[in-house]
C-alpha cells in the first residue's frame, strides 16, 4: 500500500522532472516500450506473457521492469522520471487515488483510442468511472478482480466430510475440524492487506450493503456502530485459525495459495487472482480446489480494476506506441487470454464466456446482471485512509491484548482524518 503524502511526492518528481528534463524519452525507437511492473508471481508473470507476446507478435518490442510490489513500482517509475527518461507504461490500479495521476498532468490520456474503438459501449459503468478524469480516458483496463472469494482445499474436505461452507457458523465449524485434523484452518500470507480483505467481507456481512458503502466512503459515524464490534470479534476468531505472525512474515498471498492447492491449509479469503495461481501450479477447479463467494456477500462483487498508465513524455512517438499498446491490452482475444491465466474477468462485456470456468463464468454473470459492483475497500477509500485503516486492522489480529473497543476507536479515529 502507499499513502497519499508519497503518491504525491511520485506525482510532484515527474512533473518537476519533465519540466526540467525537456526530453524525457519513452524507449529508444519507434514501438518500443518498456513496461513497469509488480506481476512477478508464477501466474501473473504467465499472463503478462499474454500482452508480451501479442506485443512481440507485432514486430515490436517490450523491455520488462518488475518490481516486488506497488512500492517498488513507484520508486522505479520516478527514479526513471527523475533521470530523463520515463518508461513508456506502468502497471497501476484503477482507484480512487489513480485519479491524481491526470490531475496533476502526468499521464497521456488514450481518449483518442477509446473512441475509435468504442471502449464507452463494451465496457461496465463501474470501470469507465475508474479509468476516466475530466471526461477523457487515461488508463487501459487489463481485467477485473474481485476480492470476496473463499477458495477450499477439496483434498483436505473430501478427507473430514465437509461441504463447502454457505454461512460463517460453517466456515467457523470446518476450521475446528481441520485443526483437530492436525491441518492449517486457513492459510493466509504476510501481507497487512490480506487481513484488510478478510475484515471487508465480514463489514459486509455484519453491516449489510448501506453500511459497508458508508464505512468504505469514510464514514466515521458508522464506524462506532455496534456492529462493527461483532465484526472485529469475528475478525478476532479467524486470527486463531492461522498461522503465528512471525511463521507467516515472510510469505506471501501466493505461498498461502499454493498451502490451499497441496492439501496443507483447508481455507484462503482470497480475491480471484488465487485462482489463476493454483491454476498456474497445476491445480484444477472442483478437483483440487474449490471456489465460492464468502457468506454473506453472494449478492455483491468487491471490484479491483488492474490497469496501466502512460507516463507523459515529449516525442510523438513514444505517444504512438503508448496509444498502441493502450489498444493491444483491450484486443477481446487478449482479454479473455489474460484472465483465463490471472484468475480474473476480461474488462470487456463482449466477450464469450465458454473459455471461462465455473468460477468466472459466475463473476462475469454477476457483473453482466449488474449484481454488486461493490468497491474494494481499497479501491474506494483514498490511499492514507486505507493505509491506516489496514494497520490498525493487522496490529488487532496479531495482537490478541488488543481489544475489539480498542481497535473500533483507532478506527473511527483513521476516519476522522478524513
Amino acid at each position: 500500500m502507499k499513502n497519499k503524502a508519497s503518491q504525491f511526492c511520485f506525482a510532484a518528481t515527474v512533473v518537476l522532472a519533465n519540466l526540467c528534463q525537456g526530453q524525457p524519452v519513452a524507449a529508444e525507437e519507434g514501438m518500443a516500450v518498456d513496461v513497469v511492473h509488480y506481476w512477478v508471481s508464477k501466474s501473473e508473470s504467465a499472463a503478462l506473457d499474454i500482452f508480451r507476446n501479442a506485443w512481440a507478435a507485432a514486430g515490436r518490442q517490450w523491455a520488462d521492469m518488475p518490481g516486488r510490489n506497488k512500492v517498488e513500482v513507484q520508486r522505479i517509475v520516478s527514479e526513471r522520471v527523475a533521470n530523463g527518461y520515463a518508461p513508456a507504461v506502468m502497471q497501476w490500479n484503477a482507484n480512487e487515488g489513480s485519479r491524481e495521476l491526470p490531475e496533476m498532468g502526468i499521464v497521456l490520456d488514450i481518449e483518442e483510442v477509446a473512441r475509435d474503438d468504442n471502449w464507452r459501449d463494451v465496457l461496465p459503468a463501474t470501470v469507465l468511472d475508474r479509468i476516466s478524469y475530466d471526461g477523457k480516458i487515461y488508463f487501459a483496463p487489463t481485467n477485473i478482480h474481485a476480492e470476496n472469494w473463499l477458495w477450499t482445499s477439496e483434498a483436505v474436505f473430501r478427507d473430514l466430510g465437509l461441504a463447502t461452507p454457505q454461512t460463517w457458523d460453517e466456515i467457523f465449524a470446518a476450521a475446528d475440524k481441520i485443526k483437530a485434523s492436525g491441518r492449517l484452518p486457513v492459510a493466509i500470507g504476510g501481507g497487512p492487506w490480506e487481513i484488510s480483505l478478510i475484515f471487508n467481507n465480514i463489514m459486509y456481512q455484519k453491516l449489510g450493503p448501506e453500511g459497508y458503502a458508508r464505512i468504505i466512503s469514510g464514514d466515521q459515524v458508522m464506524a462506532t456502530d455496534p456492529r462493527m464490534i461483532e465484526a472485529l470479534e469475528m475478525l478476532r476468531r479467524i486470527s486463531r485459525y492461522v498461522e503465528p505472525s512471525a511463521a507467516r512474515e515472510q510469505k506471501t498471498w501466493a505461498d498461502a495459495t499454493a498451502a490451499v492447492g497441496q492439501g496443507d491449509a483447508g481455507m484462503q479469503f482470497m480475491g480471484d487472482w488465487a485462482k489463476g495461481e493454483l491454476v498456474a501450479r497445476g491445480y484444477t477447479v472442483d478437483k483440487d480446489f474449490g471456489c465460492s463467494l464468502v457468506p454473506g456477500t453472494a449478492i455483491a462483487y468487491f471490484l479491483d480494476i488492474d490497469a496501466f498508465a502512460f507516463p507523459l513524455t515529449n516525442r510523438e512517438e513514444a505517444a504512438e506506441a503508448q496509444r498502441a499498446f493502450a489498444r493491444m491490452v483491450l484486443d477481446r482475444d487478449n482479454q479473455v487470454a489474460f484472465s483465463r491465466i490471472k484468475g480474473s474477468l476480461p474488462a470487456r462485456t463482449d466477450v464469450d464466456p465458454s473459455g471461462l470456468d465455473r468460477c468466472g463464468q459466475l463473476g462475469l454473470k454477476m457483473i453482466a446482471e449488474k449484481k454488486g459492483g461493490v468497491s474494494a475497500q481499497s479501491m474506494a477509500m483514498p490511499a492514507q485512509m486505507s493505509e491506516g485503516w489496514i494497520g490498525v486492522l493487522t496490529e488487532f489480529f496479531n495482537d490478541q491484548t488488543i481489544t475489539p473497543q480498542m481497535a473500533q476507536h483507532r478506527l473511527h479515529e483513521i476516519l476522522a482524518q478524513r
